[in-house]
Order: structure tokens, then C-alpha cells, then sequence
């Protein structure tokens, strides 16, 4: 015999749970994070576009010419960015050559080799030199290192090579202690605190059984950063360095107190006096008039936009080219 359900009972409705009040804010949360993500896209977007409307008439007169074109003369109204390009790329080069590899050394340090009362005062110290003011490190590179650089480094460069075919122009010109290469070590010292930071973190989530394991088989030191750590690790050790890049093709302050700001490429000496896009800004941009100069600039600017894209993007291929080779591995 089945049970029989009352009347009443089957007429009556479920009763609804009230709305628990940690969904609202899940989805205010949501909305506000969506919007910030929004926000900035279309604050890239708004860049790039302001950027290639004011350059335009510079960019429809010069076209793609104007990378090629090393003249820069306000008074005839000609303008070439090759040499703002190059000073920009070879001071960035000369920063990360320097600066990855001490960098690196800098983290291995503080990560394995250390002394535990050492490892956090030597962390600090290296961290506050990312909050030394860019413009110090313009003035102490001009009335400090540049002199010592030219006394101590350029002159005895000169004299034991400046006779050699094609070597001897790397270091020909006066010995004032401006140009490319002073301007890329400073920039060197000014981005080493970042990449040094991000690889000691990185360096410091790898799990340390890995390791242990590896020493427990007799590998050296050496051999667990290269074999264990840097390949766990290399997605932010790529990232670190990528940070530090973008700051040295961004650096105004100090570029403009130590590069030379000269717009002419006579040699490719590394102490010759060079110009970039950023201290080019700095020195032009309050003082060009409307119109094809001003233009020039914006569209050094946009140069600039775009070179920091194609390192972004080859950064990006890069991890995911080593993503798949490890995939394949595996």
C-alpha cells in the first residue's frame, strides 16, 4: 500500500534560500577586476593611438625612412631616427651584458653560498640601490665614474689597440668619459637591483629536495643552478630579465646626464658621444614647435612603443618555445 502525500503539503511551494550576501561581493569583485583589466587595455589602446596621430605627419613624410635616415636638423627640418635607435638598442645591449650575468652571481650568492647573518643585509643593501633617484646616478656618472672611466679605462684602451685595424675604432675618440659605453654601465648598475631580486625569489621557490637530491648524487654548486634551478626556474628568471630591460630602454634622467646627447653618427666607438629616444624627449620636446619637429619626436616616441612590444613578444615566444621543448621531453 503506497503512502499517500497530504493536499496541502503538495500545493505548497519550496521555500528559496536567502541569497547568501558573500555572492554580491563575489560579484562586485568580479565586475571591479574586469573593469580594471578593461581600464588598462583601453589606456594602452588610447597610447597607441594618440601616439600615431600625432606622429602621423612625420610618418607621412618620412614613412619607414625615418629608421634609416641618421639627420636630425631642427633648423632645415629634417629628422632621421637612426641615431636615437641606436643609442637607444646599444646602451640597452651593453646594460644587459653586463648586468645579467652579475646579477646572476649576485643571487646564487644570497641563495646558496651565503653566510645566514650575511644573506639578509646584503638583500637589503642590494635593494635599496633600486631606490636611488635615476637623476643621482646621471650626476655621479658624469662628474664621477666618467673621468675615471676615461683616465683609467679608455686611455689605456687606446694605447694598447688603437693601432689594430677595426678593434681600435671601438675605442677611438676624445677621452671625456661620455658616450655609449658609460651611459650602458650606468644603466647596468641602475637595473642590477631588479633582475638580481627577481632571480634571488625565484632561485629561493625551488623546492629544495630537488636539490638536496641533487648534491646527495655529487653535483657541484654550479652544476645544481644550471641543471636543477635555472630550468625550474627559467619562466622567472626570463621575466626578471625582461624587467630590467624595460627599464633600460626607458631610462631618461641618467641616459641624458651621460650619453653625449649628440645627434650625429660618425663612429661606432663605444666612447663616443651618441644620443637615445628618451633623452632625446627630454632635451627637445619643451622646446619644439608644432608641427613636422614636434611630429619627429612623438614619432620617436612611438619607436620606442614599438620596441618594447617586440621584446615583449619575443620574451613570450621564448617561454613558449622552452615550454614546449620541456613538453616534448616529458
Amino acid at each position: 500500500m503506497s503512502a499517500t502525500v497530504p493536499a496541502d503539503r503538495e500545493r505548497t511551494p519550496p521555500t528559496r534560500r536567502p541569497a547568501r550576501k558573500g555572492a554580491v561581493a563575489d560579484r562586485l569583485f568580479g565586475w571591479t577586476a574586469a573593469a580594471a583589466a578593461f581600464i588598462t587595455l583601453a589606456s594602452l589602446l588610447g597610447i597607441l593611438l594618440s601616439l600615431v596621430i600625432g606622429a602621423w605627419p612625420a610618418i607621412e613624410k618620412y614613412g619607414l625612412g625615418f629608421f634609416t635616415n641618421s639627420t636630425w636638423d631642427p633648423v632645415a627640418e629634417e629628422f632621421g631616427g637612426l641615431v636615437m635607435i641606436y643609442g637607444t638598442l646599444a646602451t640597452s645591449a651593453i646594460a644587459l651584458i653586463i648586468a645579467v650575468p652579475v646579477s646572476f652571481g649576485i643571487a646564487l650568492f644570497l641563495t646558496e653560498l651565503s653566510p645566514r647573518w650575511l644573506k639578509r643585509p646584503l638583500g637589503t643593501a642590494i635593494e635599496l640601490l633600486a631606490a636611488v633617484p635615476s637623476i643621482v646616478y646621471g650626476m655621479w656618472g658624469l662628474l664621477v665614474f666618467g673621468p675615471i672611466l676615461a683616465q683609467y679605462v679608455q686611455q689605456p684602451l687606446q694605447s694598447a689597440f688603437g693601432e689594430v685595424p677595426y678593434l681600435g675604432a671601438l675605442f677611438s675618440g676624445p677621452p671625456v668619459g661620455i658616450g655609449v659605453l658609460a651611459a650602458g654601465i650606468i644603466l647596468a648598475i641602475m637595473i642590477i637591483p631588479f633582475i638580481a631580486a627577481v632571480m634571488r625569489d625565484v632561485f629561493e621557490v625551488t623546492p629544495p629536495m630537488l636539490k638536496e637530491s641533487a648534491y646527495a648524487l655529487g653535483s657541484t654548486t654550479w652544476e645544481v643552478m644550471f641543471k636543477v634551478v635555472l630550468p625550474y626556474t627559467k619562466s622567472g628568471v626570463i621575466g626578471g630579465i625582461m624587467l630590467g630591460l624595460g627599464r633600460a630602454l626607458g631610462e631618461t634622467m641618467a641616459v641624458t646626464f651621460i650619453i653625449g646627447n649628440f645627434n650625429q653618427l660618425d663612429t661606432f666607438s663605444l666612447f663616443a658621444p651618441a644620443n637615445s629616444i628618451t633623452s632625446a624627449l627630454a632635451n627637445e620636446f619643451a622646446e619644439a614647435t608644432t608641427g613636422l619637429h614636434q611630429a619627429s619626436l612623438i614619432y620617436l616616441g612611438l619607436v620606442l612603443f614599438f620596441i618594447t612590444f617586440v621584446v615583449l613578444a619575443l620574451s613570450k615566444l621564448l617561454l613558449a618555445r622552452l615550454s614546449r621543448n620541456e613538453g616534448r621531453k616529458t
